[in-house]
């Protein structure tokens, strides 16, 4: 009888271990670069659903609801750099009512000779009010194209969540800050990916 036939092959076991250890190396290297195809998409999906370095709320329709409780809201507007735009807000602040439309407009100019186009990103300050801030209809979704010097007045229209008044945590907030920075269309993705408040 032949011992050998019985005796595991020490080479052999070595190669099936190397190749799990592989596959096992392959697997986490993949992993890894799937998490990092999708780590902006989903931060930008925890930030809005958490309001997390103050990204602002989508909502279809108004609350039911309209408390006392008074917020002023105080309007921000600025450019990147290679935004050839004058844009601004056409009013600095307003008061509104926890539940209560607000409506606002921001104006925009195109100070070149050709046609441009950009997007906006936004955020509110304290960053902790961002899930209360609500908007139903703005600029910010889509991309804007202005012709060589047009000027166009773009409208805001939001509120904030009347649940802010049951969160203890919000008790100090008086004030809320919308800002808006207009990127040129080429820079904004990279922008995007910056904040990751998208």
């Amino acid at each position: 009888m032949d011992k050998n036939k019985n005796t595991p092959d020490p080479h052999a076991e070595m190669t099936r271990k190397n190749a799990r250890l592989g596959l096992c190396v392959l697997g986490v290297v993949i992993l890894m670069i799937g998490l990092s195809f999708a780590a902006v998409p989903l931060y930008g999906v925890f930030c809005r659903v958490t309001g997390f370095g103050g990204t602002t709320q989508t909502a279809n329709a108004l609350p039911e609801t309209i408390l006392e409780r008074t917020v002023t809201i105080q309007f921000n507007a600025d450019t990147s750099p290679n935004m050839p735009w004058v844009f601004e807000p056409e009013q600095r602040k307003i008061e509104i009512k926890l539940g209560q439309q607000g409506l606002t407009a921001y104006s925009a100019r195109n100070k070149t000779n050709r046609p441009t186009s950009g997007n906006a990103l936004y955020n509110v300050t304290p960053l902790k009010a961002g899930k209360y801030f609500h908007k139903i209809q703005c600029f910010c979704f889509d991309e804007q194209t202005l012709k060589p010097h047009e000027e166009v007045s773009m409208p805001v229209l939001f509120y904030v969540d009347p649940a802010m008044d049951k969160d203890p945590n919000m008790e100090d907030v008086h004030t809320i800050t919308l800002s808006y920075t207009f990127y040129p269309a080429e820079e904004y993705e990279r922008a995007l990916e910056k904040s990751g408040t998208q």
